[in-house]
């Protein structure tokens, strides 16, 4: 099903990043082809797997505010594997902006004819994407989080070396969250997003709340088969599986773009490994 048209959308490759003039890893150098002049883009997503990192081809979009330093947002990074080419979201904002259009248009099987909802909501201790009354006059509050990454496999770079996916087909991929850098290994890799899950649990486990609680995984891509929190970060996994034990809901949508900013609405229901 159709979902969204992002305007003004082009390619480009990524030069530098961190920028050579704004040194922080949420700018990047970019060049589109056959133009050797370099312009600076937002990378609103910091690490993502390397896909955004230099050398990389990547979609971007237009900013409109002229006075935001970068004119450009970075939206998509493209993978490309056996001759193939995937397009995958990697900009959080987006995400929470489609879980926005999939409302109004009534994808989300779980939430549909939702009475009323805001976004950014406060909440406990926390800001939330949403908060809203869903079709049976229950309030629901919902946190949005973008899964850009998938492998065959999960685990760290390191124990993947050696190993061959060759006879896997490329949609056989294992969408995972959270994933990025930490200081130590036994460190959570999001603090937020475990602050995020944990206080929806305990929201869940008030009985003087009486809400709906739900966690909304937004896999950007189309060659990922199922989700599951990430083992790359037991101390999150242990808190997604407390959460999901607890009574908090589960989504996870998938929507596949492409290069031209159309976007697809695939499913509400991508399968998710609860081991």
């Amino acid at each position: 099903m159709f979902l969204y048209q992002i305007p003004n959308v082009s390619s480009a490759t990524v030069i530098k990043r961190p920028s050579k003039t704004c040194k922080t890893p949420y700018v990047a150098d970019v060049q589109f082809e056959n133009d050797e002049t370099t312009h600076m883009a937002h990378t609103a997503c910091l690490g993502c797997g390397g896909l955004v990192d230099a050398g990389k081809e990547i979609v971007m979009k237009e900013v409109s505010n002229t006075k935001n330093v970068c004119k450009y947002r970075v939206s998509f990074a493209k993978v490309h594997e056996r001759g193939e080419e995937h397009i995958v979201g990697v900009d959080p904002k987006l995400a929470e902006d489609m879980v926005e259009v999939a409302l109004q248009k009534n994808y989300i099987t779980s939430l549909k004819d939702v009475k009323e909802y805001q976004r950014e909501k406060k909440f406990l201790n926390s800001r939330f994407d949403y908060c809203g009354v869903d079709a049976n006059n229950v309030p629901f509050i919902m946190e949005v989080k973008n899964v850009p990454l998938a492998d065959y496999v999960d685990c760290l770079a390191k124990e993947k070396k050696g190993l061959d996916f060759s006879d896997r087909h490329v949609c056989s991929k294992i969408a995972y969250f959270p994933d990025g850098y930490r200081k130590k290994q036994t460190d959570t890799v999001s603090p937020r997003a475990l602050k995020h899950i944990t206080e929806l649990t305990e929201i869940a486990l008030d009985p003087e709340k009486s809400m709906r609680t739900i966690m909304c995984y937004v896999v950007q891509r189309r060659d990922a088969m199922c989700f599951q929190a990430s083992n790359v970060d037991p101390i999150y996994k242990a808190a997604f599986h407390k959460a999901h034990q607890s009574g908090v809901e589960i989504i996870v949508l998938q929507i596949g773009w492409n290069a031209d900013g159309t976007g697809e609405f695939i499913r509400d229901d991508l399968p998710i490994n609860f081991e």
